[in-house]
């Protein structure tokens, strides 16, 4: 679940992984001529849209990737952080960045690489940028409230349009190869260039179709919630999967020995969950498989994770969920709290007609005494709390 930091790489090494990226970042960017200014100024005047092709295409490839980690929920997308938008601030400071671009011929980065090989331009654009940051912080309090006007909050494009996520992807990447269409008839309009600008060759007929793949696999990747929220209305698929179960009276057993391996993960609304917690519970929501902290607590091993809810059929879609995402020792409780009530805590002795009977009704009646003095006891451990550690960063 990542990102893989801090969880996976340490933020001492994730220092030296960040070196080591931008050594090969700068590296690139030099060779595919970002540290001459021509490059980006090319892109205003028409005669070269590199750059744009460039961050387009890592614009949807990254897009189309981290939908397939999350539909694999290799990343967790809660803890990729998405820049506040505030509307005037940013129409405003795009045009200063665009007019910036367009005069010095550089962007942040293009200008350090452009000066790291020597570029006297581009060590001039830097000092211009280190100039521009010390104004700005300076006259901070003169425009702090504009700064801070018209915030949208962390939107993101599809929810903001009303598409889903894939048509989303798919739109985009359909709209990008359609700008290299484009882009190369201006090209070749401004270049004086007579070839037309797609021709059908191996070379332009292979990039096509590549394209097309990339586009239709976002249809192909939905997020696991809208693939298991579809899979769970189907009733009769949902009582027919295959589940562990745990008896009323095993259950009970278990809570009055207090057991440390059974963990009871209640999916009741946390309203009736406060009223009424069972020893060693923690209420979970369905939004909780897909989070960090939860996935942690789930994977402890040598531990049986009993899902209890009011409905067997709840714990039913709760367990395949989490079964599906990959977690072991998943049992529902036979029946559901509501039978747990029945035949526990408001149990009606009869008369037993067998040994077994026998012995079932005894321990019932003194679980009828002893598990509703546990739970009035019983410190509710609460919902879980997800602790967010977002990584932020960017170009």
């Amino acid at each position: 679940m990542g990102p893989l930091v801090p969880d996976i790489i340490g933020n001492e090494f994730n220092l030296i992984l960040a070196m080591i990226i931008g050594i090969f970042f700068g590296v690139i960017l030099e060779q595919a001529g970002f540290s001459t200014s021509k490059k980006l100024v090319g892109l205003f005047y028409g005669y070269d849209f590199t750059v744009l092709r460039v961050f387009f295409t890592a614009g949807f490839t990254a897009m189309i990737g981290i939908i397939v980690l999350d539909h694999f929920g290799l990343i967790d997308t809660n803890l990729i952080y998405i820049n506040p938008y505030f509307v005037g601030p940013s129409i405003v400071g795009g045009l200063i960045m665009g007019l910036g671009f367009v005069i010095g011929g550089f962007c942040p980065g293009t200008s350090v690489c452009a000066a790291a090989i020597g570029k006297i331009d581009a060590m001039y654009f830097i000092i211009g940028s280190v100039i521009g940051i010390f104004i700005f912080a300076e006259g901070y309090p003169l425009w702090e409230d504009f700064f801070k006007s018209g915030n949208l909050g962390n939107p993101q494009m599809f929810d903001t349009l009303g598409l889903s996520q894939s048509m989303f992807a798919f739109l985009l990447t359909a709209i990008a190869l359609l700008t290299y269409w484009g882009t190369s008839i201006i090209e070749n309009k401004v270049n004086g260039i007579k070839k037309p600008a797609f021709r059908f060759t191996p070379y332009y007929i292979s990039l096509a179709a590549m394209g097309l793949i990339i586009s239709v696999s976002a249809f192909m990747f939905p997020p696991r919630e809208d693939y298991f929220f579809e899979k769970i209305e189907d009733i009769a698929f949902v009582n027919s999967y295959p589940l562990a179960e745990m008896t009323v009276d095993e259950f009970a057993f278990k809570i009055v020995n207090k057991d440390p391996r059974m963990v009871i993960i209640d999916f009741r609304p946390i309203e009736e969950y406060k009223k009424e917690s069972l020893p060693n519970s923690k209420s979970f929501s369905v939004d909780n498989f897909f989070e960090k902290e939860p996935d942690r607590m789930l994977r402890i091993r040598n531990n049986t994770y009993v899902f209890a809810a009011e409905s067997e059929l709840d714990e039913r879609k709760m367990a395949f969920i989490a079964t599906e995402i990959g977690y072991k020792n998943i049992k529902i409780l036979k029946g559901g709290l509501k039978n747990f009530r029945k035949e526990i805590l408001n149990f009606e002795p009869t008369e037993p007609s067998n040994k077994i009977e026998e012995t079932t009704f005894k321990f019932r009646e003194t679980a009828k005494v002893v598990i509703p003095k546990l739970i009035k006891d019983n410190k509710s451990a609460g919902p879980v709390v997800k602790k967010l550690k977002r990584v932020v960063g960017g170009c």
